[in-house]
């Protein structure tokens, strides 16, 4: 069987739950790899949302931890590494309150494809869709993938 890429337009992915196990042992490593792979485009941004209190220079630390404990060798390639931290943010969100919500907002781009990625526990799915649709982020354009 071959494989193939389908080639994707320019993103933002948010992460929630984003300084979670899941997400530092198997989102945030294979998105590296999807990175060093060529698969994800020029002009796209990963925005890890955790209610976490830190800044971006923080997570990408975090982020670099990861690539480094769970990348293999042969894919940690500095270079690649440091060019996909630069399109890592970060902002810390209140999932059941209104705490980061517009910082949120803020990050995201006019004519892009919005993913949001629900690395969190069951019970908080419901709280951040509605948020996301109160601070006006999920669009027609959005997409939600729930773990």
């Amino acid at each position: 069987m071959v494989s193939r890429v389908i080639p994707v337009d320019p993103f933002d992915l948010v992460i929630f739950g984003a300084t979670g196990d899941l997400a530092t042992r198997k989102i945030l490593p294979g998105l590296y790899r999807r990175f060093f792979a060529g698969q994800i485009p020029e002009g796209s941004k990963i925005v890890g949302a955790a209610r976490t209190a830190q800044d971006s220079d923080a997570f990408r630390a975090q982020v670099r931890a990861a690539i480094e404990e769970f990348v293999g060798a042969a894919k940690r390639d500095p270079a690649q590494i440091e060019a996909f931290l630069s399109i890592v943010d970060y902002v810390a969100v209140d999932a059941m309150g209104d705490d980061g919500w517009a910082a949120l907002a803020q990050k995201l781009r006019d004519g892009r494809v919005h993913a949001f990625y629900f690395s969190v526990a069951p019970s908080l799915f419901g709280a951040l869709a509605e948020r996301l649709h109160s601070y006006k982020m999920a669009g027609p354009e959005a997409r939600i993938v729930v773990e």
